[in-house]
């Protein structure tokens, strides 16, 4: 196992490199320093000197060659510098946005995961009856409403009709619950048709397999097959789905984060590609990476733990 996590993470070296490497090149041939420099310039037309001024404290007056190795060696050592707008650390943006992206997203994550499997463990259990055919019709249906529907719906009925929550906002301490529930609300309803119409797919092909028809043919219930031997042996595809969004609980959804303002890693980075602040958004597509590869692997790990069958060395 050990050598197997540790050849794992030698392979996501190159793919890291990979990613930086694409980033500072994209960089480069759609946005010069200059035009940057002109951009965050308070002056409407500023002088050579001042633009000069600007990329040297920025360091975008160095070669590309030094440049790129100063870009290369400051993301492995998690040295994200200084906005290339607001010249604020990047790294302490970066911790203050954790804390209001990882609320919004893990009470998101743990009540979309209860409910989804809930309702898809209904829809098996009850296939090819009424029950089934109106849930998968749901299903699709909901999955055919974009989510800023559901965003934009969600806070006229709950913020200003019903007034049960703020339209937007965040506030930190005891009182962050009220601006956190309603996008966690709406995240679990925007995901909720094509999660479900997921699982359930996946329990009713354990159900086609022999060990269920051999479990019916000694007498063991229905429910007993569905919960003790169905979910079990689903739970592979499952904890695909879910250990490989646990990165996204970090780095934070950028719609829900956008429309409610609240303060996370998720409007971080849109206001960083809206402004065109490449420091940001080259961290913040590393810091995604690098959650991303972690997430893979503890996805194969997960495998080993659930099913004896797999065998990762």
């Amino acid at each position: 196992m050990l050598r197997y996590v540790v050849r794992r993470v030698l392979y996501a070296v190159p793919i890291l490199i990979g990613v930086s490497i694409v980033t500072f090149v994209l960089f480069y041939a759609t946005s010069s320093p200059e035009q940057m420099a002109r951009r965050n310039l308070s002056a409407k037309n500023p002088t050579k000197e001042q633009i000069q001024e600007w990329l040297h404290v920025h360091g975008y007056d160095k070669p590309l060659a030094v440049q790129f190795r100063k870009h290369m060696t400051e993301l492995f050592l998690f040295r994200f510098g200084k906005s290339d707008t607001t010249g604020e650390s990047i790294g302490a943006r970066m911790r203050a946005g954790m804390g209001p992206s990882l609320a919004v997203a893990s009470l998101a994550f743990i009540a979309a995961l209860l409910t989804d499997i809930t309702f898809a463990l209904v829809l098996a259990y009850f296939r090819g009856t009424y029950v089934d055919l109106w849930g998968t019709f749901q299903c699709v249906l909901l999955m055919s409403i974009t989510a800023l529907v559901y965003i934009m719906g969600g806070q006229f009925v709950l913020g200003k009709v019903l007034k049960y929550f703020p339209l937007a906002g965040y506030q930190s301490g005891l009182h962050a619950w009220k601006f956190v529930l309603m996008p966690a609300i709406i995240g679990v309803v925007s995901g909720f048709g094509s999660s479900v119409r997921f699982y359930r797919t996946v329990m009713l092909e354990e159900m086609n397999q022999d060990y269920v028809r051999t479990a019916r043919a000694k007498g063991v219930s229905e429910s007993a097959i569905l919960f003790k031997h169905v979910l079990k042996n689903a739970s592979i595809p499952i904890l695909t789905s879910v250990v490989l969004s646990i990165p996204f609980l970090l780095t934070g959804s950028l719609l829900l984060e956008s429309f409610f303002g609240i303060p996370g890693l998720g409007s971080l980075t849109v206001d960083a590609i809206n402004g065109q602040d490449f420091a940001v958004v080259r961290a913040m597509v590393f810091l995604g990476t690098a959650l991303y590869i972690i997430g893979a692997i503890l996805t194969d790990i997960s495998y080993a733990l659930v099913d004896p069958r797999v065998r990762l060395e």
